[in-house]
C-alpha cells in the first residue's frame, strides 16, 4: 500500500471523481485492495492525525465534506463477483460496479438492485439506501443487503448479518456511514426472466398533458412498474441524437419486470397502458421501450459514462397535485429558462413505502416522488445560474417538499437532508461510538445522520 501526497504520481487516480465540480482534495490518498494494505492505511492515518474517507468512483463527490485534514482510500476490487446461485446470492468486493453484478448474474436468470447506471459502485449506492428500477416492486435496495464485511477502526475484520453483530448489520445499512472501511458485501439476487424498458421522448410542447396523464398513472400504478419523467435541456454533443437537441423534451423511462416468463404477458400490458395513455397525447420523437434482457435496464436512463461537471439539488415530494404540476412546470418546464439539462421525478410508492421489518436503519422513503435537478457547470457564470435555479425550484416546490431526502440522491453536502428519525439517529450514533470511539471515520458521515 502506497499513500500518495498530492503533486506525487498515483494521486490523481486515487482521488479521480465523476462529478468534476467537486474534485477530491485530501492530504493524502491510496488505494487499496486488501485487508492489509487497509489496515496499513489506517495506520498511516493514525500516525499522521488524519481521519479516514473513503470513495470509489466519486460519483457522489459533492455530498463529501472537506478532506484537507484527510486519508482518502480508494477501495479497488480484491476479485471477482460469486454468485451463490442455490442462495441466490451474490458477494461483491468493494470497489465493484453495478456493470460487473448485473453481468455475473444474467446467465442464471437473475438480476440485481441496480440504478440507472452500470458504472456506479455497489458499495456506496446500497449503504445509502439505493433506488433501483425494481424498487416499486422488491423496495428499498439496501433491504436486499445480506452480509457486510468491513474492517473498523482498531483495525478488526468484522462480519456483520442477521446472526453476526446484528446492530452493526442494523446501521450500516442506511446509517449514515462513518462505520469502517467496507471490503465486501452480499446482496440478494431475484429471477427476473424479462423486462419492458426504455425511453420515450416528446416535444417540449406537450409537456402539461403529458405530465398530467403520467401523474394520474402513479396514482394507482402497479408494483411491478418503476418509471421516471424528466424534462432536458440536452447540449450539442454528438453522441447525443439531434432530435433530442433541438429544443426541450419530456421523456418518461423506466422499466416493468417479469419474473417468470409466464409473467410477461401481464408486463407488456401494464407497460402498454401507461405508454398507451402517453403516446395518446402526443407521437414521440423518439422511443425505445421494448421487451428485452433485464440489463438492458442499465440503459434506459440513458446517464453519462464519463465524468461530467453537474450541480443540481434533491427533494423527497409528497403526492402532487394539480397546483404542485404547474409550479414545476413553471420553473423547470419548457417556458421556464432554466439551465438544467435535467430535471424529473422519480415514481415512489409501492414498496419503497413499505419498512421491512427485517431492514435497516433505513428501509422505506417516505414520498410519492424523488425530485433531481441539474445543470451543466463550464465556469463560475453556469455554476451561478445553476445554483440559483435550484434556489428557485426549491421555494416553488416547497408546499410539497416531504422534508426527507434519499441520501443517494442527495445533490451536495450542504443542502438540506434527512432520512432518518431522531430515534434511528440515536441508536446509529451508539453503534458509530462502539466501533469507532475515537471519531476516524467521523468525516465519513452523511449531514442530518448523527447527532454528534
Amino acid at each position: 500500500m502506497d499513500v500518495r501526497l498530492p503533486g506525487q504520481p498515483g494521486y490523481e487516480a486515487a482521488t479521480a471523481v465523476f462529478n468534476l465540480t467537486a474534485p477530491a482534495t485530501p492530504a493524502a490518498a491510496a488505494e487499496v485492495s486488501t485487508v492489509d494494505e487497509i489496515r496499513a492505511a489506517l495506520d498511516y492515518a493514525r500516525a499522521f492525525r488524519l481521519g479516514v474517507r473513503m470513495h470509489t468512483t466519486g460519483h457522489a463527490s459533492p455530498t463529501q465534506r472537506p478532506m484537507d485534514d484527510a486519508l482518502l482510500v480508494k477501495v479497488r476490487p480484491s476479485g471477482p463477483v460469486e454468485v451463490d446461485v442455490a442462495r441466490r446470492v451474490a458477494r461483491v468486493p468493494a470497489g465493484t460496479l453495478w456493470g460487473a453484478v448485473a453481468e455475473a448474474a444474467a446467465p442464471f436468470g437473475l438480476a440485481a438492485p441496480h440504478g440507472s447506471s452500470g458504472t456506479v459502485g455497489v458499495v456506496g449506492y446500497l449503504l445509502r439506501g439505493g433506488m433501483s428500477y425494481y424498487g416499486r416492486q422488491l423496495g428499498v435496495a439496501t433491504n436486499l443487503v445480506r452480509a457486510v464485511e468491513l474492517v473498523t477502526a482498531d483495525g478488526s475484520l468484522v462480519r456483520a448479518s442477521a446472526a453476526e453483530n446484528p446492530e452493526l448489520f442494523w446501521a450500516v445499512r442506511g446509517g449514515g456511514g462513518g462505520f469502517g472501511v467496507v471490503t465486501a458485501l452480499e446482496v440478494e439476487l431475484f429471477p427476473a426472466a424479462k423486462v419492458i424498458t426504455g425511453s420515450a421522448f416528446w416535444a417540449g410542447s406537450h409537456a402539461d398533458r403529458l405530465l398530467a396523464e403520467w401523474l394520474r398513472w402513479s396514482a394507482d400504478a402497479p408494483w411491478e412498474a418503476t418509471t421516471s419523467l424528466q424534462l432536458m435541456n440536452l447540449p450539442e454533443l454528438p453522441e447525443i441524437p439531434e432530435v433530442l437537441r433541438s429544443g426541450p423534451v419530456l421523456s418518461v423511462d423506466g422499466a416493468v419486470l417479469a419474473v417468470t416468463e409466464d409473467g410477461v404477458g401481464r408486463a407488456q400490458e401494464q407497460a402498454d397502458e401507461l405508454l398507451g395513455r402517453l403516446r395518446a397525447v402526443a407521437e414521440p420523437v423518439m422511443d425505445s421501450w421494448a421487451l428485452t434482457k433485464p440489463s438492458a435496464v442499465l440503459e434506459a436512463h440513458m446517464d453519462p459514462e464519463d465524468p461530467v461537471p453537474i450541480a443540481g439539488d434533491h427533494l423527497l415530494l409528497r403526492d402532487l397535485d394539480a397546483a404542485g404540476a404547474a409550479e414545476f412546470l413553471r420553473v423547470v418546464g419548457p417556458e421556464s429558462g432554466s439551465p438544467f439539462i435535467s430535471a424529473g421525478m422519480r415514481q415512489l410508492g409501492g414498496a419503497y413505502s413499505v419498512a421491512d421489518p427485517a431492514g435497516g436503519a433505513l428501509s422505506s422513503f417516505a414520498g410519492r416522488f424523488a425530485y433531481s435537478g441539474a445543470g451543466l457547470v463550464v465556469d463560475e457564470a453556469s455554476r451561478e445560474a445553476v445554483e440559483s435555479h435550484c434556489a428557485l425550484v426549491r421555494s416553488a416546490l416547497a408546499p410539497w417538499d416531504s422534508g426527507w431526502t434519499v441520501p443517494s440522491f442527495v445533490e451536495n453536502w450542504q443542502q438540506p437532508q434527512r432520512h432518518l428519525s431522531d430515534s434511528a439517529i440515536a441508536r446509529v450514533d451508539a453503534v458509530r461510538s462502539a466501533v469507532d470511539p475515537t471519531g476516524v471515520f467521523a468525516g465519513d458521515i452523511s449531514p442530518g445522520a448523527t447527532a454528534r
